[in-house]
C-alpha cells in the first residue's frame, strides 16, 4: 500500500545534470526545471568562463553541487585543499544540495585515483565514513548527501548489508542519502540476476532504507557489454526496469527531488526534458 506521504505530498522538484553541451540552450530557453546539478570540481577555479556560466544558471534555477572527488571513505583522510575549494564554492553559489559518493579515491601518500572505488561495508569503514562526513558538514555548515555507487568489485568479509550501512551512516552523521536507483539495478545485474529479478532486488534495497533519510534520487542510463558486464555509463535513456524501481521508491518514500543524469553521448536538451516529464508523471 502506498505510504501516506506519497498520497499527501506534492510532487518534488525534478532536474537535470547541466553539462557543457547544454549551457547555452538552457540559459536561452529557461525550461521548466526544479533544479540543475553540476559536478563541483568543474567550478573550483576562482573565476573564469565556467564559473560565470554557473552563476548565470544560479540566477534561473536552484543548484545542486554533486562532487566526485572527496573520497569520503579514503583511509588516508580528506584532502584539505579539495575541501577548502568546495567550501568556497558552496559559499559563493549557496546550492540547494551538496553531495558526494560513498567511496574511496585517495591512496598512499595522497594519490587520487580518479575513480569511485568501493568501500567495505563493516564497522571500521562506517566509523571512518561518519567521521569524514561530519568533518565536511562542519566545514560547509550544512547537511550533505552521500550517494550509493555502482561497484564492479567488492570486499571479502563485509559484515553489514549495504542499506544497513547507509541507515547507520545517516543516523550517526546526520547526512542524507542520495539514492541512485540505476546503481542499485546495475549492481544487481552484475551479481548475476536477470533484469526482472534485478529490479525486484533493487526494490528490496529501497525497502530496507530508513524513510526520511533520502534527500535526492538519481536516474540514469546504463549499457551492457558483450560479456554481460553492465556499466553505469550515464549514456542513454533510463531503462524501463529502472523506472519501475523509481516508481517503487516514490511509492514507499514519497516524492523526492529527482535528477536525470546524462554524461556520455549527451543528446539534445529536449531528450533530457522528456525524461524529466516521465519522472514527474510517476510522482503524481
Amino acid at each position: 500500500m502506498p505510504a501516506a506521504s506519497a498520497l499527501l505530498a506534492p510532487a518534488a522538484p525534478v532536474g537535470i545534470g547541466w553539462r557543457q553541451p547544454h549551457y547555452e540552450a538552457l540559459l536561452a530557453r529557461r525550461p521548466d526545471l526544479g533544479f540543475i546539478e553540476v559536478h563541483s570540481e568543474n567550478f573550483f577555479a576562482d573565476g573564469g568562463a565556467t564559473l560565470a556560466v554557473l552563476e548565470a544558471g544560479r540566477e534561473a534555477y536552484a543548484v545542486s553541487l554533486h562532487g566526485v572527488g572527496l573520497g569520503l571513505g579514503s583511509a588516508t583522510g580528506l584532502d584539505p585543499w579539495h575541501l577548502d575549494r568546495l567550501a568556497r564554492l558552496v559559499e559563493r553559489v549557496q546550492p540547494q544540495w551538496v553531495s558526494d559518493h560513498a567511496c574511496f579515491a585517495r591512496v598512499g601518500s595522497g594519490l587520487h585515483v580518479a575513480d569511485l572505488l568501493p568501500i567495505p561495508f563493516n564497522d571500521e569503514s562506517l566509523a571512518l565514513m561518519a567521521k569524514h562526513v561530519g568533518t565536511v558538514q562542519q566545514r560547509l555548515g550544512r547537511r550533505m548527501l552521500v550517494e550509493n555507487i555502482s561497484a564492479y568489485v567488492g570486499w571479502d568479509g563485509d559484515t553489514l548489508a549495504e542499506p544497513e550501512f547507509f541507515n547507520l551512516l545517516t543516523q550517526r552523521s546526520g547526512c542524507g542519502l542520495l539514492l541512485d536507483v540505476n546503481n542499485l539495478f546495475v549492481n544487481a545485474r552484475n551479481a548475476g540476476l536477470a533484469p526482472d529479478e534485478a529490479a525486484r532486488e533493487a526494490m528490496r534495497w529501497v525497502d530496507a532504507i530508513r524513510p526520511g533519510s533520502v534527500g535526492e534520487i538519481h536516474l540514469a542510463g546504463h549499457c551492457e557489454l558483450a560479456d554481460g558486464l553492465v556499466i553505469d555509463d550515464h549514456g542513454s535513456r533510463v531503462r524501463d526496469e529502472v523506472w519501475r524501481v523509481y516508481a517503487h521508491a516514490i511509492e514507499r518514500l514519497g516524492p523526492v527531488p529527482t535528477l536525470i543524469e546524462w554524461d556520455a553521448a549527451v543528446p539534445e536538451l529536449d531528450v533530457l526534458l522528456g525524461e524529466c516529464e516521465r519522472a514527474r508523471a510517476l510522482q503524481t
